[in-house]
């Protein structure tokens, strides 16, 4: 249970407190209407006694009385309330509980259970006051004597002419109400009431001697403690007074205006029943309040209106008190004591006679007890009444006056003895009441050693409302018992006792019971909140029943705090749906459309008629609260958007293609976002904006954002460019089962002038210049232009459909899209016809115009402590954008764009730039993941290209000149300095004519594709780069995507290898003697049949280098036309040159482009597009080794620490490098409708080494099989010096005749002169060491005869410069005829300068062999 005001002994001693009737003379009456109170009023605030009394017990034991109270009520002789007038008082205090509602400041407590968070009322103050004018309410009954009157005041006014005749003629109608016997109202406790006279005395009009004469005959007559003069009127009712005397009436009589209001119509209806009536009630009190309602009284002083107390002062409150006071501790407390003695001696004189014989007398003779059941019916029933002699009756009249008089254990042992009595005569009711009674002074006897006897009160309830059917008195007694319970923590014995107590005759009894009943399962040690919750939806369902809608109201709100977001949805559907219609009931529209869109957000599993149901109950809210009044948008709760699913797109939609032309991809609406792309995007346009910064990436760079989302960065405000559109995706979901129409659909907006960006205008001042559409005053504003709109959306249950609405800004500044989108309308669908206007008319009821805000919350913010420990959300600017002013606008579009191409294939197309803004552009750029796929062309190549694109269908791509095939010819040199064909970056400046578009001009140009060498296929991103004219506006820039998808086709695969020359070095052109290079180019036709490719024509194989040229094609057939068909090979055999290098004017060394045309026509290789490519491509794989270079270096690093190695290595490397790059061009046959077509292309392939194999196709990427799991590590693989590398520092050659005759016989020793040649093949001086003395010991040498020595000096030691030859001659000498191998010298190399451990022997040539042959045979 809730919180009382009073504890658990306060409430029941004021329940059962000494009644006091009021006998009034009208003069007394008329002295107190001065107050505008009568005199039960008058002395209400005063009833309860601030010091204590004494009376002492039948063993003169001394007892206090504390905190007593006594109730003062006028003499009521109309009779008790039958059964048929209990509507009546059941409607007096259902206004008494409708008059109690809870203060919108009430006081509530913030409970904390587990997960759950509740606010709940700390008291119900409705409860307390339906049980306090429940139990004021209750007739006088006759098993009991609590509220029987006990004294009777008789009060006259000084006035009076002869006061004591008035006093004798009020006491006589008092004997007359008690022992006449015509009236059966009120009740008496005892035969010999106490009466005690009172002389009122009026201050202001009455003479005061007069008045004390008259006290004083009062005492002769009835002595000093029976009477008693009460002075009052002590000032003139004056409303000049400015003294302030407080009102103690107000909180008493402000109780009792309803149940004054009550009485008066049941004052009537008795009047109509009962027209037969001999005697006319004296005064008619409505339930001991204390209200004058006789008909000869019919004025109700307690409703008057105005100050209650006006002719009093504070001596006059204390004289009230003390008249209290004299008359309880002088009057009443005695009367109460002599009459607990006479009723004692009584008791115990009757002890002397035997029990047994007692009862057996009171069975033969009947007891004295008057049955008034029938016969028939079981001796059981509760119908046996007593007379008022009846022992029993006074044992129990004994136990009541102790009761009242606080001395609990007498009474206790009282009760306890009339209970035994009551048991055994079967007398039900008696026994009941005695087991109430019993149990509450056994509970009030404080520190007594017997517990609170529970089951008597089980007992006594069950006897009242099963046994007796007296469901007051039962209720009475269970309030009585649940609060006990409660203050000694039994929560749930009292739950399960008010619960019992609910039944379908009282709703508002029940629903208070079951409130309470809520309240002790939430006051638990363990809190059953759902319990609480459960019994809190039982509590206002009654309530609503019994027509307590704001109870009822308040109850589900407490249930909603348990269930909601708990995944209940149908629990949270019936409470919402209950709330709404509770609130709109009571006039509280904005709680009624709360609670009803609680129940459309939710995603519901309802059926669809109840959520249409719901539907229409909120439509109709919505139309009654809006009525006429259209300008007020209201919160719509349908359908449902995705906030975080809100795409906002800055700029035109793209075009489509136009004809012949294609337009650039960009970006757009129907793209789905890649995170990985967009990384991709960002570094595209860094690498542009740092190429126009002279390779500096500015401080305030901020990559663009075309189209904003919940991945992209939303942290600062977007940039939207004045008189181009912003277009706003949303995407609805629909969670009800019922079909919706969405119509009229536009964006709302708000338009601030202020800075946004860290400006020095204050936030009022921008909130003065904001100005919106959602009044119609924006709309005399020229802004935006008129937005457009959707006329009708079709959602239903299972469709998320997205909706695209735009606005095109007209003056700069910022832009807030408010947030907001407008749903003009909103109907409930379930029959749709196009053009019926049955069917509109019926919908025109359930349209709505409404708004629905796009809320979007940032991302959640994970980086500091702070940040993890709670919840935050970082900011989401994506629908606050700022204007700036007009920047330039470039559409670009592509023309003979191939989309599939064979690998290395050169195709021609076009390129369009068009202006089609109002503002001129420069700086235009491009940057693309595959630089090497296009090219513009160079500028030195300009005059080679074709204006426009030609109609021929075999026009070549190529610059071609007419040559005469000769044999053995050599090739022909370009020299080209590089930076004129190359870039630095991916970055590629477009050579548009002064660099700068001026608004609506447009610009084709050419642009040359190739295929990329590898088959599958490629995606090619473009971003095209464009800057304003005008600078240092807030957009620096603007840029354009493109992306392309090429599907590439294997045609040919080229190999070369290349090899020193072994001739010797005297033969070679070279000037240096470095001697030349034979190069090796094995071509293989690897396309496949279908493609329609008929065969491919080698017409030229071209070089560029800065150190080597390709000189001669060395072809021993003369064959030169080289055709291959399907799966065919061919192998070329050229001889390169080293050349020497020129540096251009700039000193950047130039490449030297080497022709060889295998066919009639030749092809400048170092011009667009071949040259370009040749770049291109190159620049790319050097991109990659930048890249890759972090990763290897660290590698390396690990594995090599020692600097002496790394020289060594790099020595090596440098002696083994070649650079040469192979450019072979080709043309393709291919059949295509009927009609042959020549493909042109060229690969390339990079030699970079000696002996080293190099390629043009890329090898696809296959997956790495997985590798088995082990549980032991392998052993690390040794570490390998690169110390066999330095075999190629030194190239060695024999000279020798290949056969030589001598005469053995005449001379056995046969000497040959041998040419040894050394060549330093690296750009360092280098240590050599020539040993003669070793033997070979390879498989080859073994096969020759090697019975020779080599004479004179057999060990060298030289040194070498850079690429210097030196030769010496040694002497061979042979013992006999034979074949040799003379290539057995030694030969150990280092670089200078390091020590001896880095020497290796050089590697050799194939065997030297000389044969040996004898002048005379016959001796050989």
């Amino acid at each position: 249970m809730a919180q009382c005001v009073l504890s658990v002994h306060e409430f029941i001693q004021d329940s059962f407190v000494p009644m006091i009737a009021v006998l009034c003379s009208g003069e007394a009456e008329r002295v107190t209407r001065k107050n505008n109170l009568n005199f039960v009023e008058l002395l209400r605030p005063f009833c309860r006694l601030t010091s204590e009394g004494h009376i002492r017990d039948p063993n003169n034991q001394l007892q206090t009385v504390k905190n007593l109270r006594i109730c003062v009520s006028n003499v009521v002789t109309s009779p008790s309330p039958s059964a048929s007038l209990g509507a009546s008082q059941n409607r007096l205090l259902s206004e008494v509980v409708f008059s109690c509602q809870p203060q919108e400041a009430a006081q509530t407590t913030a409970m904390r259970t587990g997960d759950y968070h509740l606010n709940l009322n700390v008291t119900t103050p409705w409860f307390e006051a339906y049980r306090e004018n429940f139990l004021q309410s209750m007739p006088a009954s006759d098993h009991e004597f609590l509220n029987h009157y006990l004294a009777c005041l008789l009060v006259v006014s000084s006035t009076e002419a002869v006061p004591v005749e008035q006093f004798l003629k009020l006491s006589q109608e008092q004997h007359k109400i008690q022992h006449s016997g015509e009236y059966t109202n009120p009740k008496w406790f005892i035969p010999n009431t106490l009466k005690y006279y009172v002389l009122l005395h009026d201050m202001n009009e009455g003479d005061e001697q007069r008045a004390e004469m008259v006290y004083e005959d009062m005492k002769q007559r009835y002595g000093p403690q029976g009477c008693y003069l009460l002075k009052i009127n002590s000032r003139a009712s004056s409303p000049e007074e400015e003294e302030q005397i407080p009102d103690p009436w107000s909180q008493y009589l402000h109780k009792q205006n309803l149940r004054n209001q009550v009485s008066r119509l049941v004052l009537n209806l008795l009047i109509l029943l009962q027209p037969t009536m001999q005697h006319k009630p004296v005064e008619w009190n409505a339930f001991g309040s204390g209200l004058h309602c006789s008909p000869n009284n019919t004025d109700s002083l307690a409703a008057a209106t105005g100050n209650h107390g006006t002719c009093l002062t504070l001596n006059d409150h204390d004289r009230i008190r003390q008249f209290i006071q004299e008359f309880t501790f002088r009057g009443l407390l005695p009367h109460i004591e002599k009459n607990i003695r006479q009723l004692n001696d009584q008791l115990v004189s009757r002890k002397g006679l035997s029990r047994s014989l007692f009862t057996a007398t009171k069975k033969f003779f009947g007891g004295g007890k008057v049955p008034e059941k029938s016969i028939n019916e079981p001796k059981s029933t509760y119908g046996l009444q007593y007379p008022p002699e009846a022992p029993e009756l006074q044992i129990r009249k004994m136990a009541d006056l102790c009761f009242l008089v606080q001395h609990y254990e007498l009474a206790y042992s009282c009760y306890h003895t009339a209970k035994k009595d009551f048991l055994s005569d079967q007398a039900m009711l008696y026994a009941a009441g005695a087991l109430e009674m019993a149990a509450v002074s056994a509970f009030l006897q404080g520190g007594a050693s017997r517990p609170y006897p529970s089951h008597y009160m089980d007992t006594a309830i069950q006897t009242y409302r099963d046994v007796c059917k007296n469901m007051m008195l039962a209720e009475r007694c269970a309030l009585l018992s649940a609060e006990i319970l409660k203050s000694q923590a039994k929560y749930s014995e009292a739950a399960t006792l008010l619960i019992k107590m609910t039944s379908e005759d009282s709703d508002l009894r029940s629903a208070l019971l079951l409130e309470q009943a809520a309240h002790c399962f939430i006051n638990m040690r363990n809190p059953m909140v759902r319990k609480f919750a459960f019994h809190m939806i039982l509590a206002g369902h009654r309530f609503s029943k019994a027509g307590q809608r704001r109870h009822a109201l308040r109850c589900y709100s407490q249930a909603m705090q348990v269930y909601k977001d708990r995944g209940w949805s149908l629990a949270e559907d019936h409470i919402n749906f209950t709330i709404g219609r509770q609130s709109f009931t009571l006039g509280q529209p904005e709680n009624a459309l709360q609670a009803f869109r609680q129940i459309l957000i939710n995603d519901s599993r309802q059926t669809a008629t109840q959520q249409a149901a719901f539907l229409r109950e909120y439509l109709y809210v919505v139309k009654s609260v809006l009525g006429e009044n259209e300008s007020c948008l209201p919160q719509l709760p349908l359908p449902h958007i995705h906030s975080s699913a809100t795409r906002v797109y800055f700029g035109h939609e793209r075009r489509l293609a136009e004809g012949d032309k294609q337009a650039a991809t960009h970006v757009s609406l129907d793209q789905e976002y890649d995170q990985d792309l967009s990384v991709l995007w960002c570094q595209l346009e860094e690498q542009l904006a740092a190429s126009a910064n002279r390779g500096i990436l500015p401080s305030n760079f901020q990559a663009t954002q075309c189209c904003l989302n919940s991945q992209t960065n939303n942290l600062h405000h977007p940039l939207a460019v004045i008189e181009e559109p912003i277009i706003v995706e949303v995407t609805f979901r629909n969670p009800l089962k019922v079909s919706l129409l969405l119509s009229n659909l536009s964006l709302l907006w708000r338009f601030s002038a202020g800075t946004p960006l860290g400006g020095k205008e204050s936030s009022e001042q921008i909130a003065e210049e904001m100005i919106t559409n959602e009044d119609t005053s924006a709309g005399e504003v020229s802004i935006l232009t008129k937005p457009s709109s959707t006329i009708y959306i079709f959602l239903d249950w299972c469709l998320d459909p997205s909706l695209k609405l735009s606005i095109i800004p007209s003056i700069c500044f910022m832009l807030l899209l408010s947030q907001k989108e407008e749903i003009v309308t909103t109907e409930i669908i379930k029959e749709f016809y196009l053009g019926s206007e049955e069917t509109k008319t019926m919908l025109d009821s359930m349209i709505i115009r409404g708004r629905q805000d796009l809320k979007i919350q940032g991302p959640r913010l994970n980086l500091t402590k702070e940040d993890k420990m709670q919840v935050r959300y970082g900011t989401d600017r994506r629908l606050e954008p700022i204007i700036t002013p007009p920047m330039p606008l470039m559409e670009v579009f592509f023309l003979q764009f191939p989309t599939a191409l064979l690998c290395g294939e050169i195709r021609k197309a076009y390129v369009e730039f068009c202006n089609v803004s109002a503002v001129a552009l420069c700086g235009l750029r491009v940057a693309s993941t595959h630089p090497d796929f296009f090219t513009f062309g160079s500028q030195s190549t300009a005059p080679f290209t074709p204006p426009s694109p030609g109609s021929a269908e075999n026009c070549s791509a190529y610059v071609t000149f007419p040559t005469p095939l000769h044999p053995g010819s050599m090739s022909s040199e370009t020299l080209v300095s590089a930076p004129a064909c190359s870039q630095p970056s991916r970055v590629t400046e477009i050579p548009i004519h002064g660099g700068t578009l001026q608004p609506g001009q447009s610009v084709r140009l050419p642009l040359w594709l190739r295929g990329p060498d590898q088959e599958g296929v490629h995606e090619i991103n473009f971003l095209f780069y464009y800057e304003n004219t005008e600078k240092g506006l807030k957009i620096s820039h603007r840029v354009l995507r493109h992306t392309v998808f090429i599907c590439a086709s294997r045609s040919l695969s080229v190999q070369a290898s290349a090899c020193r020359s072994s001739a010797s070095p005297h033969h070679s052109l070279d000037d240096k003697g470095s001697g030349g290079t034979l190069v090796f180019i094995d071509v293989e036709n690897v396309n496949a049949s279908e493609s329609g490719v008929r065969e491919f024509h080698i017409v030229q194989v071209s070089s560029s280098s800065q150190h080597w040229r390709l000189h001669k094609y060395i072809n021993p057939c003369n064959n030169y036309d080289c055709r291959l068909s399907s799966r065919e090979r061919a192998k070329l055999c050229f001889k390169a040159m080293r050349c020497k290098p020129h540096e251009g004017s700039d000193g950047v060394k130039e490449y030297t482009f080497a022709d060889l045309n295998l066919g009639n026509e030749r092809i400048m290789s170092s011009s667009t597009p071949c040259g370009d490519f040749f770049f291109s491509c190159r620049q790319s794989s050097v991109l990659e080794q930048v890249n890759s270079a972090p990763r290897n270096s660290r590698s390396q690093g690990s594995g090599h620490s020692d600097n002496t190695a790394s020289d060594i290595t790099n020595i090596a490397k440098k002696c083994n490098e070649l650079d040469l790059n192979i450019i072979v061009i080709w043309k393709a046959y291919v059949v295509e409708d009927n009609k042959q077509l020549i493909l042109e292309g060229q690969l390339h392939v990079a030699l970079q080494t000696f002996g080293k194999e190099a390629s043009s196709l890329i090898p696809k990427e296959e997956t790495q099989e997985m590798m088995l799991l082990r549980f032991k590590s392998e052993l690390p693989p040794p570490v390998i010096l690169p110390y066999p590398e330095l075999s190629q520092l030194i190239r060695t050659n024999l000279c020798y005749p290949e056969t030589f005759t001598h005469h053995f016989v005449k001379e056995s020793l046969c000497l040959v002169p041998v040419t040894l040649t050394l060549s330093n093949c690296s750009l360092v001086q280098i240590d050599v060491i020539i040993d003669l003395r070793h033997k070979s010991s390879s498989s080859e040498s073994l096969e020759v005869h090697t019975s020779f020595a080599w004479v004179g000096q057999t060990q060298y030691k030289l040194q070498l410069g850079c690429q210097e030859v030196v030769r010496l001659t040694l002497q061979a000498c042979f013992f006999r005829a034979g074949v040799y191998n003379l290539n057995t010298p030694l030969v150990f190399a280092k670089p200078a300068e390091h020590s001896t451990l880095c020497e290796s022997s050089q590697q050799t040539a194939s065997p030297a062999l000389i044969i040996i042959n004898n002048a005379c045979p016959l001796l050989s």
